[in-house]
């Protein structure tokens, strides 16, 4: 409507010089439909923009919300990232703690083997982040603290655990490559495992995997971060 209004008056404006009714008087007019066409421009111009950050706070908003559910998924699953481990440092600590020449016990080899045989590690959601922020909408959120910690956690906070957790499975691979080059079957439901694990080599490839503070110490940078921007998103929206 706003533009229809424009090309009348703009034409109104042009057909002025055509009539015959003295110079001043169709100067006065002329003006008349200059201001005319600056008030509807400026007008849809306000409307436009008003619709547009509508539009934009409603995508915000979406995002935000959906952002938050993911970041209760991820916090789940970190807890559980956690608890793996602490108890595969448990496993490895048994296997290093022992005195020289001092026999692994078979059954606690049998207790911790599923933590000395997994690896574990973050798979974030970060599929909605990442699309918010390809598309050039990250600056939209006008709760500056809120984009901060957004950016740093996906792009400083998750990315440092990824490494440090990527870099402990490593180590993890060199002790399984071990054991997969020197295992024997002793019998049909037994193996030399144990006195894999007892040697020198495998010692000292376990040893390297007892410390897990750092990775723990990382995990929960990360969920504090993660539940800062939860309760901020909760603080903005009500819900």
């Amino acid at each position: 409507m706003a533009e229809q209004e424009v090309i009348k008056h703009t034409k109104k404006a042009i057909g002025l010089w055509t009539r015959e009714k003295g110079f001043w008087h169709n100067v006065k007019e002329f003006i008349q439909e200059i201001i005319i066409i600056i008030f509807a421009v400026t007008v849809s111009i306000y409307l436009h923009d008003r619709s547009e950050l509508k539009h934009q706070r409603h995508e915000t908003r979406e995002f935000l919300l959906g952002l938050r559910q993911d970041l209760q998924t991820d916090i789940g699953e970190m807890n559980k990232d956690k608890s793996s481990f602490q108890k595969s440092g448990n496993a490895f600590l048994y296997i290093t703690g022992r005195r020289l020449n001092e026999r692994l016990n078979s059954d606690t080899i049998t207790k911790y083997r599923n933590w000395i045989f997994n690896t574990t590690g973050l798979m974030p959601n970060s599929g909605r982040f990442e699309g918010f922020k390809s598309s050039g909408k990250i600056g939209t959120i006008e709760n500056k603290e809120l984009q901060n910690n957004i950016m740093d956690l996906y792009q400083e906070d998750i990315p440092i655990l990824i490494s440090s957790t990527d870099f402990y499975t490593s180590k993890k691979q060199r002790l399984f490559d071990y054991i997969d080059a020197t295992r024997k079957r002793i019998t049909d439901s037994t193996s030399n495992l144990v006195d894999v694990l007892a040697t020198d080599q495998a010692y000292n490839i376990c040893h390297s995997l007892v410390s897990v503070q750092e990775i723990l110490n990382r995990y929960d940078t990360c969920i504090t971060k993660m539940k800062a921007v939860i309760n901020d998103i909760e603080k903005q929206y009500g819900e």
